[in-house]
């Protein structure tokens, strides 16, 4: 299975991003799964109904998030109804929505797509650990499905990466999101689970992590609250993560970053 993640859209520079790139990746990759991290598509924060079916109209197959999911108060009516769009599913019992989605493709192969979060460094949330190994544990994989893909949202490379190293040889692959910061360190590991600490933002590079320069700059240098947030602008770098699993056992065979427009080296990968 040829699967394409695509890390945090940005602001409006993010979605244009996308709408500009996809198109070409998806005729270079043929990807039969397009997964991308919306939640900080609505001006940094948070995503809409109107976003999600734009999304969808350019061939996302899957939209997963993270801390900002509810920013957009809109989205928990919507969420209820949208099984595609995606909560991390280690919220509490009881929370709108689903943190997993399982896809069927033309083939009659599946897919089962899994948004968690962490918890260092981030708001307080049932235990990814758990949460996760009991989702995990309702599969097996290259049996009941041809592949699992994990989007772990967190701060921390070490959670992340303890979180691929638990659950190796269980799922396809395991990308980290959340600091907006693409990662060199795709590889698979020892048990055939391919991982990557982060697959970076799709916004404007031209900024602090997406959002405009001047304004963290001077929360850091006075140390008082500022201005709030606001995306930067510029033209927007798509950055994201391919993998290619095993028709057969549900591994990884390769995992690649992609990364697409200005200011950060471009690589597609040739799979």
């Amino acid at each position: 299975m040829r699967i394409l993640f695509i890390g945090d859209i940005y602001g409006r520079a993010g979605r244009e991003a996308l709408a500009n790139y996809l198109p070409s990746l998806k005729d270079k990759l043929k990807p039969d799964v397009v997964i991308v991290n919306g939640e900080n598509a609505a001006h940094g924060i948070g995503i809409t109904e109107k976003m999600c079916k734009e999304f969808y109209d350019l061939g996302v197959d899957c939209i997963t998030s993270g801390n900002h999911i509810w920013d957009q108060r809109e989205i928990i009516p919507y969420i209820a109804r949208d099984e595609k769009l995606l909560r991390p599913a280690n919220f509490p019992p009881g929370t709108p929505g689903n943190g997993a989605y399982k896809i069927t493709l033309n083939n009659g192969d599946k897919i089962l797509i899994i948004n968690a979060m962490c918890r260092v460094f981030m708001d307080p949330i049932d235990d990814p650990f758990r949460v996760l190994d009991e989702i995990v544990s309702r599969e097996k994989l290259g049996q009941t499905v041809q592949a699992i893909f994990v989007d772990l949202h967190g701060e921390a490379s070490s959670e992340k990466m303890s979180m691929a190293h638990y659950l190796d040889g269980r799922i396809s692959a395991l990308v980290g999101t959340h600091t907006h910061i693409p990662t060199a360190d795709a590889h698979i590991l020892n048990g055939g689970t391919g991982y990557q600490t982060d697959a970076g933002m799709t916004g404007d590079f031209d900024s602090v992590i997406g959002v405009r320069k001047d304004i963290p700059i001077q929360k850091f240098v006075k140390k008082m609250p500022g201005e709030k947030m606001i995306p930067s602008g510029g033209e927007a770098t798509l950055c994201g993560t391919f993998i290619v699993t095993d028709e057969n056992t549900g591994l990884c065979k390769a995992i690649e970053p992609v990364r697409v427009g200005p200011r950060l080296k471009n690589t597609i990968p040739l799979l």
